[in-house]
């Protein structure tokens, strides 16, 4: 009987592997031997390089300080840090070797010029719908570069998370290989959003959320907000009304924001900062409205609010002395903000504002810890930014004043704990 059983045994993890390998091959072609780089045309090359400001890919592609697109950037995860490659055509330690099928392979299928599979750290659940001609310029641009010999960092991921057959069974479950569909029923204009959101701008990889072994919802299709890992930066759902939902948005006050970081409803903090100075704001104004069309015909959602525990009484009074002796003299006594002569937001408005409101409160903590600093872009050259106040205040101080924003002018979303500053507070890259 035993022996049955281990035969049987065994029979069924064969067949397990042969169905993780399957789905790990699924959809790929073999690249030929003879495939070779190639140098693509001035056209190609000029495309590239803005589909490459659109998909960010120099920010974690560069060190601080480095070479562009020599890799060495590492990226913290929940299982580990993955290091970014080099992008640059060295032929020892970059693209040099790579073709054109095998860019495509990586982009489509997350998997390496060697074979390997890849982590998903590099965005191809969502590169995955980029379409091979725009594959094939970004690959243009990125052989245009010069060279640089840097040998790329080994991932330090914690066992058995760093093997290939670990990996193997994450994709088997979360990765489906696809392709961008338009939807007849929308515009051109909706559709070349849609692409430029769920592929190249891989917006899901951070408004999507993360399961518990770091895969997005929906094979990266969802935007229903979630925490970004390990930066405790709270990326908020982009279809829910009260956190960045903007189907109640002027279209054009959408694509201030997506181009200069400001808008008369609201502004870019954080990592969304920094997509906009890098990315958005170099990108074409009929591509902006593209994202701002799509952006804002998503169907509304509701996102889970906490537990609305309202706060102590001792606790609100600490909170407004500490708010009038750091915060009424820019943001007003009533939270009102203030504006600038020519009406532009100098202080935004606490008042109504959703960072206050949101939950969790993570973005308000960190903002409170670390500062606000809007992205400096051409249409906002000199941003106002807010100081930190990690120092200056403890736990409890900053606690209380956000408590006391969240139930002030109206405002009734629960109490903000010590416990919830602790946590929020740190994060990898501060």
């Amino acid at each position: 009987m035993l022996r049955r059983w281990l035969i049987l045994t065994l029979l069924l993890l064969a067949a397990f592997a042969a169905l993780v390998a399957w789905l790990n091959v699924r959809g790929e072609t073999a690249i030929a031997a003879a495939a070779a780089p190639s140098t693509g045309t001035p056209q190609q090359i000029e495309r590239g390089e803005y589909l490459a400001r659109a998909g960010n890919c120099m920010t974690c592609h560069t060190t601080r300080g480095g070479l562009p697109y020599a890799g060495g950037r590492g990226i913290a995860t929940p299982f580990g840090t993955v290091y970014a490659g080099n992008l640059t055509p060295d032929a020892e330690t970059g693209l040099g070797s790579w073709s054109a099928e095998h860019f495509w392979r990586a982009l489509h299928h997350g998997r390496s010029f060697d074979g390997r599979l890849l982590y998903p750290a590099f965005p191809y659940p969502d590169t995955t719908r980029v379409t091979r001609e725009d594959s094939d310029a970004l690959y243009a641009y990125l052989r245009s570069l010069p060279a640089v010999k840097q040998a790329n960092t080994p991932h330090a991921l914690q066992f058995p998370y760093g093997t290939q057959a670990a990996l193997a069974v994450w994709r088997a479950l979360f990765f489906r290989p696809g392709s961008f569909e338009p939807e007849a029923s929308q515009s051109a204009e909706w559709n070349r959003g849609a692409y430029l959101v769920r592929g190249l701008g891989h917006c899901a990889a951070c408004h999507g959320g993360r399961n518990f072994l770091g895969a997005t919802p929906q094979g990266g299709l969802s935007l229903a907000g979630g925490l970004i890992p390990m930066r405790n930066w709270y990326a908020p759902a982009l279809s829910a009304p009260d956190q960045a939902g903007v189907a109640d948005w002027p279209l054009d006050d959408i694509v201030a924001l997506l181009r200069t970081g400001v808008s008369p409803r609201g502004s870019a903090l954080g990592p969304m900062a920094d997509v906009v100075y890098r990315s958005l704001q170099h990108l074409r104004i009929d591509d902006l409205r593209a994202i701002a069309t799509f952006l804002k015909a998503l169907p509304p959602t509701r996102s889970q609010s906490g537990d609305g525990k309202p706060a102590d009484p001792a606790v609100l009074e600490l909170g407004a002395k500490r708010y009038e002796k750091h915060c009424a003299d820019c943001h007003g006594a009533r939270g009102e903000g203030v504006k600038s002569p020519a009406g532009a937001w100098m202080y935004p408005p606490l008042a109504g504002n959703r960072t206050v409101t949101m939950d969790p409160p993570a973005n308000l903590v960190r903002v409170i810890v670390h500062g606000g600093f809007l992205p400096a872009t051409a249409g906002n050259p000199r941003p106002f930014g807010m100081p930190p106040f990690g120092l200056a205040l403890d736990d409890d101080e900053i606690a209380a004043i956000a408590s006391f924003l969240r139930s002030s002018w109206g405002a009734a979303a629960g109490a903000v704990s010590p416990q919830d500053v602790a946590r929020f507070r740190g994060g990898a890259g501060d």
